[in-house]
């Protein structure tokens, strides 16, 4: 109940939800803070250039992944879009993924990722927060690192999955999520959303298209720096990839690190709606 009631207070202080289109968003919606604090943007990649930022990211490699394999010449920068690409080569399928892993690291703010999401059955396309913690079974709840999935799609269906996961992955972590519904249904599969976490030292607080979804305390709540991942992989539960028409495409507009500063703090990117 308190969940339904947080969610119909901010969809009476926010614009109506729905897609937002390439190049036409006038700047992100952000989370209310108290008087005399404002957001300040940190860090973001436009993906702008002809290639990826490489003081920004590392890509993860050329290597098995779940029940496909990845590959750095999938990782693409076309037109002011991250594509990450899925396809078929010989026996394999492969696809990219990007980390700032050892580049950038942050704890707490505002992270947003406008993306839209692939069509095609048999494919995993993830916005997600890491930590080395997180490896840790020494760690009994998520305080010291955490995997924080702002958004994961594991299906081809009219919802987005947003989890925690703690306390290291062997033989299994200790997991916590919720499922969100994609403004305007399966129909907008192909529409960009905006995906974003309001991470304090308190909770999370999980966004799309600046309406608040989904809140939680994790079982613990990450006190330390995170790393940012975009990932595309294949998975069985996201349906049969033998049935899907590749080559297909997780994209992404842009990646947006925000922090809280004092209200009167000047400089690019301070604010936002």
């Amino acid at each position: 109940m308190t969940a339904r009631i947080l969610l119909a207070w901010a969809a009476l202080l926010l614009p109506a939800p729905g897609p937002v289109d390439h190049g036409t968003s006038p700047g992100d919606i952000l989370p209310p803070l108290p008087e005399g604090r404002s957001w300040r943007l940190i860090w973001h990649d436009e993906f702008d250039g002809e290639s990826l930022d490489l003081t920004k990211w590392t890509p993860l490699g050329d290597g098995k992944r779940r029940d496909g394999y990845w590959d750095n010449t999938d990782v693409l920068v076309e037109d002011g879009r991250l594509r990450l690409r899925v396809r078929q080569q010989g026996r394999r399928v492969t696809s990219g993924a990007i980390s700032t892993d050892g580049k950038f690291e942050h704890a707490f703010g505002y992270y947003v990722a406008l993306c839209r999401m692939p069509v095609q059955p048999g494919h995993w396309p993830a916005f997600w927060l890491m930590s080395h913690g997180a490896w840790s079974r020494k760690h009994t709840d998520g305080s010291g690192g955490a995997e924080i999935d702002v958004v994961e799609m594991p299906w081809r269906r009219d919802r987005v999955s947003l989890n925690i996961h703690w306390g290291g992955y062997v033989p299994s972590p200790t997991s916590f999520g919720e499922t969100a519904a994609i403004p305007g249904g399966i129909e907008s599969i192909r529409d960009y959303h905006a995906y974003g976490l309001h991470w304090s030292p308190d909770e999370y607080v999980f966004y799309i298209d600046g309406v608040e979804v989904w809140r939680t305390t994790g079982g613990g709540v990450s006190q330390v720096p995170e790393y940012i991942n975009i990932t595309e992989e294949v998975g069985t539960c996201a349906g049969d990839i033998r049935s899907a028409s590749l080559p297909d495409t997780f994209e992404v507009d842009y990646v947006r690190v925000y922090d809280i500063a004092p209200a009167d703090s000047v400089g690019p990117g301070t604010g936002g709606r």
